[in-house]
């Protein structure tokens, strides 16, 4: 493809020769010489941005003074909030944000036409690659056939997706799709389709390299950080509009500086080590930042370990987690089969542009903190949140007032109760259930682990954890050990190359041995594809409310996300999920007690299973081979017979099918016109939903499995569709009937207008309690604006935009919250629903709320960026309280967003006027 870049004869462009290759490209070091400033002192993630700035500068969209904002940034010790306009390389997508962004592409074809324009219009200018990985869900398990059997059934519930998106790679130009079977997403870039130096043609057919930057419809899309690229995660709306060409609105962020001193020690692993870096920084406060990790300790850090610290940079909260360039960069690209040339190109550019870290790195940053790698200890994170560390010393001790929280017991006060009734008390309280599963010979009780599952591309890509996983089942079947019989166990890898490496080191077949057979590859648990447990294990769990557990090596454990059945949540690393599927029980201390016994009754300790470093060190450098990676990628995009086969047309607009279940044409563009109007004050209000902090947007859009007695379901039986068929949320997101349905309906939310109800409930126009849906489509009907009131961290979690796209088609007008995670503020302005921010110490509860209020919010009319206006709420008893809001439309384009009803309808009136 050919790339326009602004001035290409400014003088910040250059000419770099290595070897037989000479390529132009924009200088840092020249934009000093020329006057602009003094940038030897950003960090290096600010430097990609500030090249982006240089390559684009026209005087417009980016001008001058937006490039001497990034020397003023230093010299401001780290901070200079000033708007600027960033456009990304490329595109990432995965299949359950990539459907309906397709579904939206097809409708703007549609909606341009009715404007009078060429649907040819609509057609991405940027590289989009779209890999098929969520969709596979962990029906069978535990045996050879597993893998054949849940491809099977994952082409027979979405051949209707998949057609949809093959007719998308033949009707849209720069669209590739990953066909299913092939691996994550994140994996599939980290591996294969990144170069940390990218390079194209410009509109003068001269070659230009530039820093490999990108977005994804992924919030993990931060993975790539790993190995230089800079990368993170939007909302399907927002990487639309960076496929048309609209450049990402953003403010120059804040960086803080991670120090890593010292090397992990004997029995750590990388998953340990980035659960204690996400507990670090959620405790700091990195929402809206960007974080790079640099320090002697990164000499010892391998890049797989390096990557999974930047894949969880949602989980600590962070825009991206960024890694500089260096040797062992150049040793990871090396090792997974890129070009020579690429590689001899990325050394050479860092160290001319200034990119490259080496001893004497040391930038500015706006704040820094520092952890020596030697005091990490193993570790795992749940119940709830990545950022609820614990130490696996402590987690069988922890685990019982966990059991209090869920049940609402106080342990102190209870126990002191009991003691005080005399000696026959026991010191704790009595917690546990337990309960008979029919037809077997064992009990489950509170904190017994009914899912152990390998899976999602946190851990896969991590050549160390995985074979380290695979050495324990090795050493665990060598002693007679295998899974319980109430685990479901999975292995998931994000890539084929997972697999080439476990089989090569003859792993694979004893990882079979304990359970741990192939399921597929793709996301499976981690997004909550984990499938439905024995039916008299579900029972047992349902019928005595057990606090059943899960264990995984994945990134997110949030409420309600990996399974229904599963109340409590633990993210571990790879090895450590096979040893809690061999003790399969959360009560059971690791560290001290054995996990399980042999068949002749000796008992087995974690340490008589885990493996050294340098027995995993030796396996990884047997079997992690250049030649495997070039292998299993060289026909990535053909995919198996059963892709092959899919047929679909040559039409440039999608013939909507009406009958179907999956894909539907979206509302937003019906009936479009050229007019715009002014944003509108908010009046008569009422309150939709009453929420606490930490709503996640698996909260407010969950992913998972759904039953036929909620609105999605009775949508779908209405329409002859059987419950076997139901799918997932995420997979009918190409249905926004029924994604509508699905909004605020997790199982686990909490509408604290209601007392002591889970799952997506709320008060009507009449009072009654019913769904949040149907009490929508009834305000609807009587022309009433909505609000949603929130906690802090409103919309953390997975860039999920149907988590605003649902929100705006509920007929919400705004969002009132303590504070906002990033990419979900940024999905509601681009579905035209405005963010507010409580301010001088306001918060629900000071306030009194109970969900009878009516709101009005006016001041709207000609807002500005982060203004404040005045809010008036209405009690139920008619006083009235006036409170100040921030408006969180953070930038001028932002406002015009609203104006237009949502970015992709600016986006399309734009390109029906230059037509």
């Amino acid at each position: 493809m050919t790339i326009t870049v602004g001035h290409d004869t400014s003088k910040t462009r250059k000419t770099l020769t290595v070897g037989d290759q000479s390529v132009a490209y924009y200088s840092i070091p020249a934009a000093t010489e020329a006057g602009l400033g003094d940038f030897s002192k950003l960090p290096a993630a600010l430097k990609v941005v500030l090249e982006n700035m240089l390559r684009f500068e026209d005087g417009k969209t980016v001008s001058v003074d937006d490039i001497k904002a990034f020397a003023e940034w230093a010299t401001l010790g780290g901070k200079n909030p000033r708007e600027i306009a960033y456009r990304p390389a490329r595109v990432l997508m995965q299949d359950f944000t990539g459907v309906p962004a397709v579904v939206d592409l097809a409708a703007m074809r549609d909606g341009i036409v009715a404007l009078g324009g060429d649907p040819e219009k609509i057609n991405p200018l940027n590289p989009v690659d779209l890999v098929i990985d969520h969709s596979v869900m962990i029906d069978e398990f535990g045996n050879p056939r597993a893998f054949q059997m849940n491809v099977d059934r994952e082409y027979e519930r979405n051949l209707e997706r998949y057609t949809f998106l093959k007719w998308g790679q033949k009707a849209f130009n720069n669209f590739r799709v990953v066909p299913p079977g092939t691996g994550i997403c994140h994996q599939v870039n980290l591996e294969y389709l990144s170069q940390t130096v990218w390079t194209d043609t410009d509109q003068n057919g001269e070659m230009v390299a530039y820093p490999d930057t990108l977005v994804g419809t992924d919030s993990h899309t931060t993975m790539v950080n790993g190995a230089a690229v800079l990368g993170w995660g939007v909302g399907g709306i927002e990487a639309e509009a960076a496929m048309l060409g609209q450049p990402i609105s953003m403010l120059i962020p804040e960086v803080v500086g991670f120090k890593l001193t010292g090397e992990m020690i004997e029995g750590t692993t990388g998953t340990d080590l980035v659960l204690k870096v996400v507990e670090m920084l959620r405790e700091k406060g990195v929402v809206g930042k960007f974080v790079e990790f640099y320090g002697p300790g990164l000499d010892k850090l391998p890049l797989a370990d390096r990557a999974t610290i930047a894949n969880m940079a949602p989980e600590y909260g962070a825009t991206c987690g960024f890694f500089p360039i260096d040797n062992e960069t150049l040793r990871y690209l090396r090792n997974t089969g890129r070009d020579e040339a690429r590689i001899a190109l990325v050394e050479a550019y860092a160290k001319e542009n200034g990119f490259w870290r080496d001893a004497g790195y040391d930038p500015v940053y706006t704040d820094t903190l520092e952890l020596d790698m030697g005091t990490i200890v193993p570790a795992i994170s749940g119940p709830k949140r990545p950022q609820d560390y614990v130490a696996l010393t402590a987690a069988a001790s922890s685990f019982e007032k966990v059991v209090a929280d869920f049940r609402g017991i106080d342990i102190t006060e209870d126990a002191k109760d009991m003691l005080d009734e005399g000696p026959a008390a026991t010191k704790t309280v009595p917690l546990h259930k337990t309960a008979k599963v029919e037809g077997e010979d064992y009990d489950l009780r509170d904190g017994s682990v009914v899912i152990a599952s390998i899976t999602s591309c946190t851990n896969t890509s991590n050549p160390y954890v995985m074979i380290g996983a695979g050495l324990v089942a090795r050493k665990a079947a060598a002693l007679g050990l295998t899974r319980k019989p109430w685990v479901k166990t999975s292995l998931a890898p994000g890539s084929q190359v997972v697999s080439a490496y476990l089989e090569a080191a003859g792993l694979q077949e004893d990882l079979d041995k304990v359970g741990f057979n192939l399921v597929g590859y793709g996301c499976t648990t981690c997004i909550g594809n984990s499938g439905p447990l024995q039916p008299e294990i579900s029972k047992a769990i349902n019928e005595n409310d057990l606090i059943a557990t899960s264990v995984l090596s994945g990134n997110r454990n949030f409420e309600g996300r990996i399974s229904p059945d599963v109340r409590a949540n633990y993210l571990a690393s790879p090895p450590l999920v096979v040893a809690y599927a061999l003790a399969g029980d959360m009560n059971i201390d690791l560290a001290t007690e054995p996990l399980a016994q042999t068949p002749d009754g000796k008992d087995v300790y974690l340490k008589d299973i885990w493996p050294t470093t340098q027995e995993v060190a030796e396996l990884v450098e047997q079997t992690v081979t250049r030649e495997a990676f070039q292998s299993k990628y060289a026909d990535v995009f053909k995919g198996d017979e059963k892709w092959q086969s899919v047929e679909t047309t040559d039409e440039k607009t999608y013939d909507w099918p009406p009958s179907s279940t999956y894909v539907q044409n979206p509302p937003y563009f019906q009936g479009i016109t050229m007019d715009t109007k002014k944003i509108e004050n908010i009046d008569g209000a009422r309150v939709l939903a009453l929420l606490g902090d930490m709503i996640t947007t698996d909260h407010i859009s969950p992913a998972g499995s759904f039953k036929e007695t909620t609105p999605a379901g009775r949508y779908l039986t209405e329409r002859q569709v059987s419950p076997r068929e139901f799918n997932s949320y995420g997979s009918r997101r190409g249905n926004h009937e029924v994604m509508m349905r699905g909004t605020f309906a997790n199982i686990r939310i909490k509408n604290e207008m209601l007392d002591g109800v889970e799952g997506g409930y709320t008060k009507g126009p009449d009072g009654e309690q019913t769904s949040i849906y149907d009490a929508a489509m009834a305000y609807q009907d009587q022309g009433t604006p909505l609000v949603i009131f929130g906690g802090e961290q409103y919309g953390a979690g997975s860039s999920r935009d149907w988590a605003a796209k649902g929100t705006a088609l509920l007929g919400v007008k705004a969002v009132i919250a303590e504070s906002f995670e990033r990419i979900h503020r940024s999905n509601l302005v681009g579905m035209g629903v405005i963010p507010f921010e409580f301010t001088g110490g306001d918060t629900r509860k000071s306030l009194g709320l109970t969900g009878q209020e009516t709101v009005a919010i006016h001041g709207l009319e000609g807002v500005t960026p982060l203004a404040e206006v005045p809010c008036t709420i209405t009690y139920e008893d008619g006083t009235t309280k006036e409170i100040t809001l921030k408006c969180r439309i953070d930038t001028a384009v932002e406002i015009e967003y609203i104006e237009n009803g949502g970015v992709l309808h600016y986006v399309l009136r734009n390109l029906a006027k230059s037509a």
